[in-house]
């Protein structure tokens, strides 16, 4: 009697563990939460065959209402915070650089443009791309647009 209370009481912890631990650390539904959920559903059926129906009950009732209060007081209570990532990305992409080009500015790619890679104007590399077309490398190029940040170029001919 006192080993099926004691199975029982193992079983339901340590899957109730297992399941809080699935939804708060492991993304999706892995093995961790699908073994925390056999291990209750195994932990009242033996209270169920073991120690009758009505301790089934309560041990049922017990258990949702245990897992519950576990996982409404650990989201709380912020007790999971100190494992949160809470820095934030503030920047954009060159934004510390500007570029300082203008349309017709001619340079040379630095890789091929199929239709994107690198090109240098003024000795510095810039990421472009071509309307379309694809460009060997050291191609002499022309920029045709400049919209924010993207540079369109076009080969000069």
């Amino acid at each position: 009697m006192v080993l099926d209370w004691v199975t029982v009481i193992l079983l339901i912890g340590i899957g109730l563990v297992l399941i809080v631990v699935e939804l708060i650390f492991v993304p999706g539904v892995t093995i961790v939460g699908i073994l925390g959920f056999i291990l209750v559903a195994v932990g009242i059926w033996i209270g169920y065959a073991a120690l009758g129906t009505t301790t089934g009950h309560i041990i049922l009732a017990a258990s949702v209402l245990i897992g519950g209060l576990a996982l409404f007081y650990s989201f709380r209570s912020e007790a999971w915070s100190r494992f949160a990532l809470k820095g934030a990305i503030k920047s954009r992409v060159n934004e510390e650089n500007p570029h300082l080009l203008e349309v017709g500015e001619e340079g040379r790619t630095v890789s091929a443009l199929r239709p994107q890679g690198t090109a240098v104007f003024k000795e510095r590399h810039h990421e472009v791309q071509t309307t379309g077309a694809f460009l060997s490398p050291n191609t002499p190029v022309r920029i045709i647009k400049i919209v924010a940040n993207k540079i369109t170029v076009e080969a000069i001919t």
